[in-house]
C-alpha cells in the first residue's frame, strides 16, 4: 500500500493553483446524463472519484473523452441499466445517478453508495424528494429501485439541510412536468454550480444558493459547455497548511467570497490574510491565539475543513474548542493526531485542542479530510519523517497534492 512520507519543519513558500471543485465535479458529471447531446466540462479535477464516474458513464453507453482538465460527455446513446453493485460502491456521490437516471429514463436502480465512512449519512431526504415527485422507491437487497411513469412537480420541504438531496431533487425535477419548489434547500456554491450547468442545458431553475429553489420542468435538455468553480475545500486546506508552517503562500484561482468563514477564523488566530480578486495570500506568524470554531452548513465554517483545522489549532497557544454541528462524530483523525503528540480530547460533538508540539509518527487516514489533517500535521513536525497511509482516501479529493506541496518547498514523497 502506498504511503505519503513527510519531512516537515519547512515553511511553505510560493504559489499554488486550485483546481475545479471536487464536490461540484461529482454532481456535474452525472448531471450531464440528462442531456441528449454532448456536454463539455472545463476545469475538471483529476481525482479518483471522477475517474470512477467516467468508467460508470461508459458502462451505461455514454462516450467519455479526457483532454487535460476537459471532459467531453456524449450521453446520446445512454441506456437505462441497473447498477446494484460494482463501481457505484466505490464512491459516495454515486447517489446522484438516482436523480439523473430518474429524470432521463423515469427509472433507476443503484446500489447503496460507498466512499468515506466517517459517519452514516442516510439518503432519506433524497427518497422523500423522489416520492414527492411521484416516484415509487423500493429497497431491494441493498439496492434502491426508483421508478415513475411520469415525474410531476411538487413542493418539497427538506427536514434537514442536505447538499446531496438538494442536488438530486434538482436533477430529477428538471425533467418533471410542472413546477417544483425545494424549501430549506442547501446554499453551498456547488448547488449554484450544478444549477448553472442545468440552466445552460435548457433547464429553468431559479433561487439556487438560497433556501428556496424553484424549478420549472422541461421536456428535454441539450448539451453545453461549462467551467467548474474552484475547489473551496482544497483552497482552505492550503490556507491552513500555509498558516501551520508559518509560510507565505499565494492561493490562486479561488473565489474569496467562498472562503469568508475560513478567512475570518485565520485572522482571529493571528494569521495575516490578503484577499485579491481571484487569489488569497496567507502569511504565517510565529504565535497564534487559541480560538473556538463551529462547523456549520454554508455559509458557515465548512465541516470538510474541520479535520485539517484541528491540526492547525495544535499550533496555537492555549485551548481551542472545535464543534461540528453538521456531523456528530467526524473525529477519526483525532486518535492519529494524538499518536503524533497532540493534546486533544473529544467530548460529544466537540474536540478540545490544547496547543502542543507534534512529533513524527506512522499514522493512517480513515477518510479524505482526515488524511488532509494528517498531512498538515506532518508538515509542522520539525524532526523525523511522518508516514501517512490510507493515501487512496486523500486521492479522492486532492489532485497533484504531492507535486503542489513540493513546488511550495515541502519535502513530501510517495512510497510503496
Amino acid at each position: 500500500m502506498e504511503k505519503l512520507m513527510i519531512r516537515g519543519g519547512r515553511p511553505l513558500q510560493g504559489t499554488v493553483q486550485i483546481s475545479g471543485a471536487k464536490n461540484s465535479a461529482v454532481a456535474l458529471v452525472p448531471a450531464a446524463l440528462l442531456a441528449e447531446s454532448e456536454v463539455v466540462l472545463d476545469n475538471l479535477p483529476h481525482l479518483s472519484d471522477v475517474a470512477v464516474y467516467s468508467e460508470i458513464l461508459q458502462e451505461l453507453g455514454a462516450v467519455v473523452k479526457w483532454d487535460g482538465d476537459v471532459m467531453r460527455i456524449d450521453p446520446s446513446d445512454l441506456q437505462s441499466r441497473p447498477m446494484p453493485n460494482g463501481k457505484v460502491k466505490l464512491l459516495r456521490a454515486s447517489y446522484y445517478l438516482m436523480g439523473a437516471m430518474l429524470g432521463r429514463f423515469g427509472e433507476a436502480t443503484i446500489g447503496m453508495p460507498g466512499g468515506c465512512n466517517f459517519e452514516p449519512r442516510p439518503i432519506d431526504q433524497h427518497i422523500k424528494g423522489f416520492e414527492a415527485l411521484g416516484a415509487t422507491v423500493k429497497n431491494d437487497h441493498g439496492s434502491i429501485h426508483i421508478s415513475a411513469k411520469q415525474l410531476r412537480g411538487a413542493k418539497i420541504y427538506l427536514d434537514v439541510v442536505s447538499v446531496g438531496a438538494t442536488i438530486n431533487i434538482m436533477l430529477a425535477a428538471s425533467r418533471a412536468k410542472g413546477s417544483t419548489i425545494i424549501e430549506n434547500a442547501a446554499k453551498e456554491p456547488e448547488i449554484i454550480d450544478v444549477a448553472t450547468l442545468l440552466n445552460a442545458m435548457g433547464a429553468k431553475i431559479k433561487g439556487a444558493g438560497t433556501e428556496t429553489i424553484r424549478i420549472e420542468g422541461v421536456d428535454s435538455l441539450h448539451g453545453c459547455r461549462h467551467s467548474i468553480i474552484p475547489d473551496r475545500i482544497q483552497a482552505g486546506t492550503y490556507m491552513i497548511a500555509a498558516a501551520a508552517t508559518r509560510g507565505n503562500v499565494l492561493i490562486d484561482n479561488v473565489i474569496p467570497k467562498h472562503m469568508e468563514a475560513m478567512t475570518a477564523k485565520l485572522i482571529e488566530m493571528g494569521v495575516h490574510v490578503e484577499e485579491l480578486d481571484e487569489a488569497i495570500r496567507i502569511i504565517g506568524r510565529p504565535e497564534y491565539s487559541a480560538i473556538d470554531v463551529k462547523a456549520l452548513v454554508y455559509p458557515g465554517f465548512a465541516t470538510d475543513l474541520q479535520s485539517p483545522m484541528t491540526s492547525l489549532l495544535t499550533q496555537a497557544n492555549g485551548v481551542s474548542i472545535l464543534t461540528d454541528y453538521v456531523y456528530s462524530n467526524r473525529f477519526k483523525h483525532v486518535p492519529e493526531l494524538v499518536r503524533m503528540g497532540a493534546n486533544i480530547r473529544v467530548e460529544g460533538r466537540s474536540a478540545i485542542v490544547e496547543g502542543s508540539r507534534l512529533n513524527a509518527a506512522a499514522v493512517r487516514a480513515s477518510d479524505l479530510r482526515a488524511g488532509a489533517a494528517l498531512v498538515v500535521a506532518g508538515l509542522t513536525v520539525k524532526e523525523g519523517v511522518t508516514e501517512v497511509s490510507g493515501v487512496e482516501y486523500i486521492d479522492r479529493g486532492y489532485d497533484n497534492l504531492v507535486e503542489n506541496l513540493q513546488l511550495l518547498g515541502a519535502e513530501v514523497w510517495r512510497e510503496g
